[in-house]
């Protein structure tokens, strides 16, 4: 797990977010390429390399969604791309919605705006699930590593990406139909 390593954290799923700042800043100062400026061409080239490393390694893990995504492609645990049965009719009226405010229907507006946010708190819902699961498979990590909540994280992760979606392909449209 060479993002956790950049910043000399244990892999976890949850981590402290002040904690992992202060990391990244550390590193980023010791290794900052204006340090190594009178260094030979290999030292100025690492202390790009390590750079990057850290910058991507601190934009990955501050965010819990995308730190999970990270952490479960480490442990080649990848997305089904199955959307959500129980979203399924909810999603085909939010279509049907789409078309008719594409075709110049504006009364379809108010029912996008209300299935925009009923996804948004199903996002929001969902964030909350994720973060006892990641506390659940932390505390695991003690004992017994229980991959099968790996694998729940994973569906539910997939779920909320499905969501977020949703969410952004309807206020990407009631953007476009007010601007217009």
């Amino acid at each position: 797990m060479r993002f956790y390593e950049a910043l000399g954290l244990e892999p976890a799923l949850m981590l402290d977010a002040q904690d992992l700042q202060r990391r990244f800043y550390e590193r980023s100062r010791q290794w900052h390429p204006d340090r190594f400026a009178r260094a030979s061409a290999a030292e100025q080239q690492k202390a790009l390399e390590v750079t990057a490393v850290l910058n991507d390694a601190f934009r990955t893990l501050r965010d819990p969604v995308t730190r999970a995504g990270y952490f479960l492609g480490e442990h080649q645990i990848v997305s089904s791309k199955h959307p959500p049965a129980e979203l399924l009719e909810e999603v085909f009226e939010m279509n049907m919605a789409l078309d008719e405010l594409r075709s110049g229907d504006e009364s379809a507006r108010a029912n996008l705006v209300e299935a925009r946010d009923r996804f948004v708190i199903l996002r929001n819902e969902i964030d909350h699930g994720l973060s006892a699961l990641f506390t659940q498979y932390d505390k695991s990590l003690h004992g017994n590593p229980d991959e099968s909540l790996l694998l729940a994280i994973r569906g539910v992760l997939d779920r909320r990406q499905y969501v977020a979606n949703l969410i952004r392909d309807v206020e990407k449209e009631l953007n476009v139909h007010v601007s217009n």
